[in-house]
């Protein structure tokens, strides 16, 4: 970072491994607790967006010609470095997204368990051999890297959604150009400095700041052959359209509406806890959020209260407080649109039990008041037709759904057009293997509210959850940054005399 002449930080890009400037926009980066301005993160123009590309593109040859040992020995190295810094870079989260520290801390956590997957890749880029498929005649496959491939990334994960795709990117002999939010823009310049400490070459992991203008021009540019994103369906849709159009390979994670549906069974007491976690955690701005309690039978009666007295007693405060349970919300634009879909459920006609609007900033700590926040917000009789059951939220917003059977709450959940994340919380083993069978969603968690996959398995929704063919990290990133390439070998003393002008059989 630099600092401008009224001592604000400015945060640049990295390009070619070391801080670079482009582009003459700039915008302000808050820190949410106390609605102060915390920093200005540049704004990369076309010709930055180019600068980074090219950087990438003139080290890709010389990386992908790397070992993958000598590739996975800078994932080791990296690996180790992260560890030493688990906290700086939960702090860099808290301080510009407002999640409590605890949380920040879990987050660096399931990044660095995919540092940890990478540093496999000599096992995982294994090919396939058969000898003699046909008289003298020896086939094998092989996965090559790509080039120069890109992560546009959401501001609720600045650690560990770049963390789904640059390592095994980089891993698998890519070059990467990353475009994170420029909400919490910091973090990824101290993850790039981590990596050239580790060893990583210059140019290929390089960052670009930036707002639309970036994406675009990562999108369209030629020497771009593939994009991962994390964010909201429409843009998924846009990022997949404008990618696949240019010939790019895409994966493109959209938004969701995850469901929790609790059986008449289940341990009302867990199932709470569950539920305030996963929908207040974070100020609900997860992909992976419970936003929709899918209440069965009469469950609802006995849990509602208890729900009532925890949501009232959230433990709101600023996110570096180790006793804090929810911190702030993101920026003052998240906090207005949240408040009004407060309202539109209010005018739908769900029955509002808490209201998190009324939460004041003083109560959350010194130097709060002037910061985005807000308290739970908890509602209940909410119907399929309303808005607040439809659409993504993205706030600390739970919505309870009564269903008077499992058929039912099944049926509601398929019918959506999200298909992220869901849950269901009982203790009968067959309701739990229909559920698991039978639901038309991506990831799936029985009597586990947020089943976010470990790095091994991959994360991805289905249907408007996730635009491509390819899930984030794991076995399926690795296919995702990499193509096959099939040989099939003979020499000349096993090759029969004459022109061959039928289909080749194996003989």
């Amino acid at each position: 970072m630099t600092a401008t002449p009224s001592s604000i930080p400015t945060i640049a890009h990295w390009i070619a491994g070391q801080p670079a400037a482009g582009g003459t926009r700039q915008q302000d980066v808050f820190n949410p607790a106390t609605g102060a301005v915390a920093g200005r993160v540049a704004l990369a123009d076309t010709a930055a967006v180019d600068q980074a590309v090219a950087a990438a593109q003139a080290a890709f040859p010389a990386w992908a010609d790397t070992p993958p040992l000598r590739r996975a020995r800078v994932m080791f190295k990296f690996l180790e470095l992260l560890n030493q810094n688990r906290d700086a870079l939960a702090k860099m989260i808290t301080l510009e997204h407002g999640k409590v520290f605890t949380d920040a801390q879990g987050e660096v956590t399931r990044g660095i368990d995919i540092v940890e997957f990478a540093t496999g890749i000599p096992q995982l880029l294994k090919g396939d051999y058969t000898e003699q498929v046909s008289t003298g005649i020896d086939n094998w496959t092989m996965r090559q890297p790509l080039g120069v491939v890109a992560g546009i990334t959401p501001f609720n994960f600045p650690v560990m959604v770049p963390m789904w795709m640059f390592p095994v990117a980089i891993a698998c002999g890519n070059t990467f150009v990353l475009k994170p939010s420029p909400t919490d823009p910091s973090a990824s310049l101290f993850m790039a400095e981590l990596l050239k400490k580790a060893g990583l070459p210059d140019g290929v992991f390089n960052v670009v700041q930036g707002d639309k203008e970036a994406v675009d021009a990562l999108l369209v540019h030629p020497d771009v052959k593939a994009v991962s994103f994390v964010g909201s369906t429409p843009i998924a849709n846009y990022i997949y359209e404008t990618g696949a159009h240019h010939g790019k390979r895409v994966q493109a994670l959209g938004g969701a509406k995850n469901h929790m549906v609790v059986m008449p069974d289940a341990d009302l007491d867990q199932t709470v806890d569950a539920l305030i976690g996963s929908a207040y955690g974070s100020a609900g701005e997860r992909c992976m959020a419970i936003s929709v309690a899918v209440l069965v039978g009469d469950v609802a009666d006995k849990l509602i209260p208890k729900l009532i007295e925890r949501t009232k007693t959230l433990k709101v405060l600023d996110g570096m407080n180790l006793d804090a349970e929810m911190g702030p919300i993101v920026t003052r634009a998240a906090h207005e649109r949240i408040s009004g879909y407060i309202d539109v459920g209010v005018n739908e006609g769900a029955k509002l039990l808490v209201d998190g609007r009324g939460f004041s900033g003083r109560a959350a700590g010194a130097g709060c008041d002037n910061g985005f926040w807000m308290g739970g917000t908890l509602f209940d009789h909410v119907t399929t037709g309303m808005r607040i059951y439809k659409e993504e939220i993205f706030g600390p917003v739970l919505s309870c759904v009564r269903v008077k059977d499992f058929a039912e709450a099944v049926k509601i959940i398929n019918e959506h057009e999200f298909g992220n994340g869901v849950s269901c919380f009982t203790r009968d083993g067959n309701v739990a293997r229909e559920f698991s069978r039978r639901i038309q969603v991506g990831m799936v968690g029985i009597n586990v509210p947020i089943p976010v996959p470990m790095a091994w398995h991959g994360f991805g929704g289905w249907k408007r959850s996730l635009f491509g063919d390819m899930h984030a990290y794991g076995e399926e990133g690795v296919r995702f940054y990499t193509r096959q390439k099939s040989v099939m070998q003979r020499w000349p003393e096993s090759t029969p005399k004459g022109a061959e002008f039928v289909m080749p059989t194996s003989k």
